[in-house]
Formats: C-alpha cells, structure tokens, sequence
C-alpha cells in the first residue's frame, strides 16, 4: 500500500501522458515525445533527479517513440496513405542524424537541453498555429544532397528534443507537395528510424552514470518506457482513425498554444528562474 500511495501519482501521470502522446501521433503526426519529453522532465526533476533528469527524459521519449511510430505507421497504411518510397529512400540520412544528434547530447548539459527543447518547441508551435498545409515550395521532395542534408539534420535535431520525424517531417512534405493526410501517415514511419538508433546510443552513453532515477539503463528509464509505450501503442491507431474522419485545424492550433506555453516553462527552467 505504501508502495502504491508513494508511485500512484507518478504511474497515473505516465499513463495519461502515454494516452496523450498516442493520440497526438496518430492524429497530427507531430510526434508523442512534444508530450512526453516535458512530462518526464518535471516528474523526474520532481523526485529530485535533477541533474539526470532531461536526458532521461530525452532518451526515454526517444525508445517509446519505436513503438509507437511502427503502431502509427501501420494503422494509416491500412488506409492506403503512407508513402513507402520516402520513407525508404530518407532513412539512411535520418538515421545518421540521429546517431549525431544522440551523441551530442552525451556533451550537453541539462540547461542545454532544455534551452534547444524550449527553442524549437516555440517554433514547432507557430508552425502548428500559423502553418497552413496550402503553402508550397515545390511539388516534388528533394532529392540528392538537399535531402541528405535535411534528412540528417531532421533526424539530429529530433534527437536532440526526443521526439519523432513526424514533428519536422509532416512540415517538409506538405511544404514540397505532398497532401496532409499522406504526409501524416508517412513521416509517422520516420519516427522508428530515429527512436532505435537513438535509444541504443542513450543506453551505451549513460552506462553506469550516476544520479539517475530507477530502473533506468543508461539514459533510458524502462519503467517508463514500458508503461507509456502501453498507451502510445494503444491510442496511436485511434488517433490515425480520428485523422481520416475529423478536420483537425483546430485541434492543432489548441495543441499548439499548450506546446508554447510548455516551452516557456521548459526555457523558464533553463535559465535557472
């Protein structure tokens, strides 16, 4: 009973953020670990794993993301919406990037990470608010060196906030032509090719650091892992459902105002204030 009064909050916080995060995969594409990576930020920094507690976050978001990302996938392309083609011909790049990404942070401090957190979720925001899946720059995805460049740095940067290609990738598909709901589907299968890479890196760089929280494997919690990764798994495939059938505009632009408010209090942290 004690066990259950002293972890029950922390479990019922994971739950929900799971749940949250599965939904908001499957039905913006903008990646569960915007939710996740703050969630455990503040749960672990809470239980007074302060110093360890963003890289964890990171790291643990980033394994969660596995799962959901292949439930994601699979689910729109039973809706016949994922382009195969992209995703095998950008992996490569977005592995790579992840591997640099990842290995930063072995490098960057807790303030760092926040601050590169809270600064690009500010921009993620504006783009989910402001975006308008209108906009173009070209009717066909690049090809060459632009793509190995920006597949590297879309899958560094995720790496660095822990969160999925969706966030960045459904942005460069509509931007080069491509229709939302494809764009969706599709950049949802990115996200294995940054969240493997990337948890195998965070287990070999946190080997036997000390200062972190419980049942963690080098930078990846498993507790959390497992229990969030239930629900991910769980509301992904409800969330690419609701995708195909409801008009998100609004619902993105909500999300988006909650997104930059946790950004400023993610940057607020980082800045020691």
């Amino acid at each position: 009973m004690d066990l259950l009064t002293q972890y029950g909050p922390l479990l019922v916080a994971l739950a929900l953020a799971g749940a949250a995060a599965g939904l908001a995969a499957g039905l913006f594409g903008i990646g569960g670990g915007a939710i996740i990576v703050p969630v455990l930020y503040f749960l672990f920094d809470a239980m007074g794993y302060s110093e360890t507690a963003m890289h964890v976050a990171v790291s643990t978001s980033l394994a969660t993301i596995i799962l959901t990302s292949a439930r994601s996938v699979m689910a729109h392309n039973r809706h016949g919406a994922v382009d195969w083609s992209i995703i095998r011909s950008w992996a490569p790049w977005i592995v790579l990037g992840a591997l640099i990404g990842m290995a930063l942070t072995g490098f960057l401090s807790k303030r760092a990470l926040l601050g590169i957190f809270g600064s690009l979720a500010f921009l993620l925001s504006a783009q989910l608010f402001f975006g308008r899946p209108t906009w173009r720059i070209a009717e066909e995805m690049p090809k060459g060196a632009l793509r190995a460049g920006l597949g590297t740095g879309i899958g560094a940067l995720s790496a660095l906030m822990g969160i999925g290609g969706g966030t960045f990738g459904v942005s460069l598909m509509t931007l080069y032509g491509r229709p939302i709901h494809k764009a969706v589907a599709t950049a949802a299968g990115w996200g294995v090719a940054i969240g493997l890479p990337s948890a195998i890196v965070a287990v070999i760089i946190g080997w036997g650091e000390e200062g972190l929280p419980p049942f963690s494997l080098g930078h990846v919690n498993l507790a959390a892992f497992a229990l969030i990764s239930l629900f991910t798994v769980t509301m992904a495939p409800v969330g690419a459902s609701l995708a195909h059938k409801l008009d998100a505009a609004r619902l993105r632009r909500l999300f988006a105002i909650l997104l930059a408010l946790v950004a400023a209090r993610m940057l607020w942290k980082a800045i020691g204030l």
